[in-house]
């Protein structure tokens, strides 16, 4: 694996999971609507800032539609449903549904990209599952399903189908370049929250705020940059495979960020979950993937084998 690759996927880790509790600690002053709204003003902020220093151009008018699409899958509905979910769903509990998405994402690949996987890949993915629903059997109430937990297992589906999406773009795009412009399009939907924005801001205390500004600074803009880099380098598989460390890294900072003290079922489940990436990442003989074409469609398989 590409040690650039790696790097970037271990920072998509930590600010990612960082996130679960950064909306915890938002919610307690913010809005769900108020709290997207800002969140991704400032990543759109921090995103055009970049977008001026490093003269990205804007994207091609026959990527506008696609793109839209992509804004508000990824950002509109993704953000939307983790974040009113998340009202009612603790920290890790929430990260362990977002991080079954590596499933539906392998199937999707499968079905869109021509992805194939290995043995070990399906046996990774089977038991970081496994290490899942031993984090999520030890959740207590959260377990049962209601409203809450239904709007963070809809945004996983979200998020899969998204990646999978997006990683024709990433082929022919810098991974940069994509993230602003689908940040962008998905938050122009928030706007639909601005009234009353300026108020809530104003009373609400300083530490909330701060959370907000992180989340719109650090999860949302640089992390979906660094994981645009991971995703255009790895098969969507092996990067997705990743995810299944978001829920252990959740607890751990919900522990220290929001006192939400993790039970011996996070650690076990954890333990399972780090042994399934490594069947994941670890050597395989799998069959060979098909290309990318530049275009999103997939060109016959070239003789060296599999883009990794």
């Amino acid at each position: 694996m590409e040690r650039r690759a790696l790097a970037a996927v271990a920072v998509t880790l930590l600010v990612w999971s960082s996130a679960f509790a950064g909306i915890r600690a938002g919610l307690r002053a913010y809005s769900p609507g108020h709290l997207l709204l800002a969140r991704f003003l400032v990543a759109s902020a921090a995103m055009g800032a970049y977008a001026w220093v490093a003269r990205i151009p804007l994207p091609p008018r026959h990527l506008w539609g696609r793109l839209c699409l992509l804004g508000w899958l990824g950002i509109t509905f993704y953000m939307s449903a983790l974040t009113f979910g998340e009202r009612t769903v603790p920290a890790a509990p929430a990260g362990f549904v977002v991080a079954s998405s590596p499933v539906v994402s392998a199937l999707l690949a499968l079905a869109f990209l021509g992805e194939r996987l290995g043995p070990r890949a399906v046996a990774g993915i089977l038991l970081g599952l496994v290490g899942e629903g031993v984090i999520a059997l030890g959740a207590g109430p959260v377990g049962r399903l209601g409203a809450g937990m239904a709007l963070v297992a809809a945004a996983a589906v979200a998020t899969a189908a998204f990646f999978v999406a997006e990683k024709p773009l990433l082929v022919r795009h810098p991974p940069a370049h994509v993230t602003a412009w689908v940040t962008w399009a998905g938050t122009l939907p928030f706007l639909v929250f601005l009234p009353g924005l300026v108020r809530q801001v104003e009373v609400a205390p300083a530490a909330a705020t701060a959370a907000v500004v992180y989340l719109g600074a650090v999860p949302a803009a640089l992390g979906y940059v660094t994981w645009g880099y991971a995703l255009s380098r790895l098969p969507t598989h092996r990067a997705m495979s990743f995810l299944y460390l978001n829920p252990v890294l959740a607890a751990a900072i919900a522990w220290v960020w929001l006192g939400e003290r993790p039970g011996w079922a996070t650690w076990v489940g954890g333990a399972a979950v780090l042994a399934g990436v490594a069947l994941v990442q670890g050597r395989q003989r799998a069959p060979r993937a098909e290309a990318v074409a530049p275009g999103g469609d997939l060109a016959p398989p070239a003789a060296s084998g599999s883009r990794s």
